[in-house]
């Protein structure tokens, strides 16, 4: 009769296994850090940034991009709305995605249905209906920003509750994935 070591009670654990299970915890983990830092997702609410990203569209936004630079004019940003857009007793959505239209020390004006900016009209090919209201001219503050969406006559932005501070930036819309039909640059 042989004697038991207490070796043969236990199976050893397959070194693929370990392999395995070793990638899928590192996966997760660079996931949720990704996410945290880097990259994130964002479904599209409403139509106020029509022509250019439509209700339902998904895009990625670069959380890291206002690290390393400036906003600029032009750029597509995901943002928290500032305490003036749930005015009237709506309630504000937690992230708002609309069009920067000038920086800190901009003057912006809007008048014949045109966006003006330092008294210069800018180029907006992303515009398929001009506004049908007049703003301004004001001075955007510094560490302010002034953003409309494309939709210009169906979205609540600056020319309704004014500014937002660069610290409200969450990322930097670049991408949509989502419907697969109109997947490319924002």
């Amino acid at each position: 009769m042989k004697e038991d070591t207490g070796r043969e009670g236990r199976r050893r654990v397959r070194p693929e296994l370990v392999e395995w299970a070793k990638t899928l915890v590192f996966s997760v983990v660079l996931f949720f850090g990704l996410r945290a830092a880097v990259v994130e997702a964002y479904v599209i609410p409403t139509g106020s940034m029509l022509p250019t990203i439509h209700e339902g569209d998904r895009v990625l936004g670069s959380k890291f991009h206002y690290w390393f630079w400036n906003p600029g004019r032009g750029d597509v940003v995901v943002f928290r709305p500032p305490e003036a857009a749930g005015r009237n007793g709506q309630e504000r959505p937690p992230r708002y995605v609309k069009r920067v239209i000038a920086v800190g020390g901009d003057r912006v004006e809007v008048r014949g249905g045109q966006v003006f900016v330092n008294d210069e009209r800018i180029h907006e090919p992303y515009v398929s209906v001009p506004a049908r209201y007049g703003m301004g001219p004001v001075i955007v503050p510094e560490r302010q920003l002034f953003v409309l969406g494309d939709n210009r006559n169906n979205s609540l932005d600056s020319h309704v509750w004014g500014f937002i501070g660069e610290d409200h930036l969450i990322a930097r819309a670049f991408v949509r994935y989502w419907p697969p039909n109109r997947i490319g640059r924002i």
